[in-house]
């Protein structure tokens, strides 16, 4: 089983007057891995619920697997609903159960298997988060990065094919978030699942993902191959991967540019902005640890992105160029490494 394709048109959503993003349009590609950026108050929450069908936009489309779940009959919603995965931001565990009664929750209330195939998956999805041995401990006895492995590993009972991960750095440091990305990775590899991961972290965002997009000013900035937005010069892109309160983004608001000018001008007599301004070229992306699976999601879109190279910016082309240049693994990708062969 891989992932499938989820292809967003024209989505716009509001809440009441307020206005939380139009005319969004991306597609997820199938099995590759996806982040999705953008300051707080930006609605990327609400447009995981959207996904899924658990808010519903004023127009536009999303077809997963061939339905458009804004104009699907009831029954074919609920039967969507099951390729998916979903980690919440703080695991979202209940309380009063165990991680094996956590985990095997979806199992229990969405298909009539027997307790021992229940306890053959749960162990096995436990197992592969790295939470063997944890079964009978409660979410309060565990640590925030456990309890966000044990959601993790909820979400991958029912053998999803699209996995939504929403600020999976949420509450962590950033080893730990390190560990978590590797984990994503791991799976994605294993699995083959079409991955969202939604986040404002900035070192996950350079890392992790095939593909970024951004959300700011209630619009989808850029969605494309990660180099496209690791090589922008779009004000809003470069102030938020590098850290800096220079550009348009403000504290609680959008700047004009006045405010802009102002800042611009205390910077140029030694004001230190914050961030790290400038970090420059794309950083090379995480792999699978070693004796995983190669990642499928990574040999289509090498496909997929040589076949779009000419449409995309010259500094982006560059870096997708340069890392297929440099990296061994891509060379041998682009030989046609089969996916039983041997992982790197």
């Amino acid at each position: 089983m891989s992932g499938v394709e989820v292809a967003v048109e024209g989505l716009t959503k509001s809440f009441g007057t307020q206005n939380i993003w139009r005319d969004v349009s991306l597609t997820l590609p199938r099995g590759e891995v996806s982040v999705l950026l953008g300051p707080s108050g930006t609605g990327k929450s609400v447009f995981l619920k959207s996904l899924i069908g658990l808010l519903r936009p004023e127009t536009g489309s999303i077809v997963i697997d061939g339905v458009d779940i804004l104009q699907c009959s009831s029954k074919q919603l609920y039967e969507i609903r099951k390729l998916f995965g979903v980690l919440f931001q703080d695991g979202a565990l209940f309380g009063s159960m165990d991680l094996f009664d956590n985990t095997a929750f979806p199992l229990r209330e969405h298909t009539r298997k027997s307790e021992s195939e229940i306890r053959e998956i749960v162990m096995e999805k436990m197992e592969l988060v790295g939470l063997s041995g944890a079964e009978t401990k409660l979410p309060g006895e565990i640590s925030g990065g456990m309890r966000k492995r044990a959601g993790l590993a909820r979400a991958l009972v029912l053998d999803p094919q699209i996995i939504l991960v929403d600020e999976p750095d949420s509450g962590l440091d950033p080893v730990r978030t390190t560990y978590i990305s590797q984990l994503l990775m791991d799976i994605n590899a294993q699995i083959d699942a079409t991955i969202l991961i939604v986040s404002h972290n900035i070192n996950l965002a350079r890392t992790v993902p095939d593909n970024i997009g951004m959300l700011f000013r209630r619009e989808l900035v850029m969605f494309g191959p990660r180099e496209v937005l690791l090589t922008s010069d779009e004000p809003v892109v470069k102030q938020f991967l590098n850290g800096t309160m220079i550009g348009p983004i403000g504290m609680s608001e959008e700047k004009d540019e006045a405010q802009m000018a102002h800042e611009r001008a205390l910077v140029a007599a030694g004001h230190h902005a914050g961030g790290v301004e400038d970090i420059e070229g794309v950083i090379p992306q995480m792999r699978p640890t070693p004796g995983m699976p190669i990642r499928q999601g990574e040999i289509r879109r090498q496909d997929r992105v040589r076949r779009i190279l000419p449409s995309l910016p010259a500094t982006a082309q560059n870096a997708i160029l340069e890392s297929m240049a440099d990296s061994e693994y891509l060379e041998e990708l682009s030989e046609g490494l089969r996916p039983e062969s041997p992982s790197l």
